[in-house]
């Protein structure tokens, strides 16, 4: 267990910084924020890499595509564009009208408001991921990665490592248990451990990193 909790130590002090905080995006329990965390994750879900889809997010916000009146307003153009700003360009063009679809959704069905949508799903995680995944583009990754980030703002979610959280645990050779990783990391806040864990799941690097510190 001592050297769980040295390599954990090591993990997130050296790589525990959230995707939302990475993208800008300081989270709330309050409209705009989950929305944006819902842009983040749909980027993040695609099979691009990690911080252009966050350097995406920020060139949504940036552009005022912030919430999901804005974003369905503007046109598919205007999202296409943005999303090449970003450097989101393989999958620009459906990425635009997904995007649209789910801002489009998110309003007619929740009034622009994923609490509504959590309110709807008895904050139970199952039924919360099965709903997110009704939005155009959003698939069962990017349920998982919105679910693991709001953690920090929707305590009824947390403690939550899920497969690709606990894959970056198998490669640091810690338990594979959710609960005996989550007493090993102490006081760390779920959705930092989770979003550490995520990183050394997709890089070998961090992997490298965090073993040569922890000894």
């Amino acid at each position: 267990m001592d050297r769980d909790r040295r390599v954990l130590a090591e993990l997130v002090g050296a790589h525990g910084r959230t995707y939302a905080e990475e993208a800008g995006i300081r989270l709330r329990d309050t409209p705009q924020p989950l929305y944006r965390l819902l842009v983040l994750a749909h980027l993040l879900s695609a099979r691009i890499r990690g911080p252009v889809a966050v350097a995406t997010a920020r060139a949504l916000y940036e552009a005022g595509l912030r919430d999901p009146r804005r974003m369905a307003d503007a046109s598919r153009r205007r999202r296409v564009d943005v999303l090449g700003r970003g450097g989101y360009r393989r999958y620009d063009e459906r990425t635009a009208t997904q995007l649209g679809a789910e801002a489009e959704l998110l309003t007619a069905r929740w009034g622009g408001d994923l609490r509504a949508l959590r309110e709807e799903a008895g904050g139970q995680v199952p039924e919360l991921r099965r709903l997110l995944q009704e939005f155009p583009g959003v698939g069962p990754a990017g349920a998982d990665i919105f679910l693991r980030e709001v953690q920090r703002v929707w305590p009824r979610s947390a403690p939550r490592l899920d497969r690709k959280a606990l894959q970056g645990a198998a490669r640091l050779g810690l338990p594979e248990d959710p609960d005996a990783v989550v007493r090993a990391a102490g006081d760390t806040e779920p959705a930092v451990l989770a979003a550490a864990l995520v990183r050394a799941a997709l890089d070998p690097e961090v992997v490298r990193d965090t073993l040569e510190r922890a000894g």
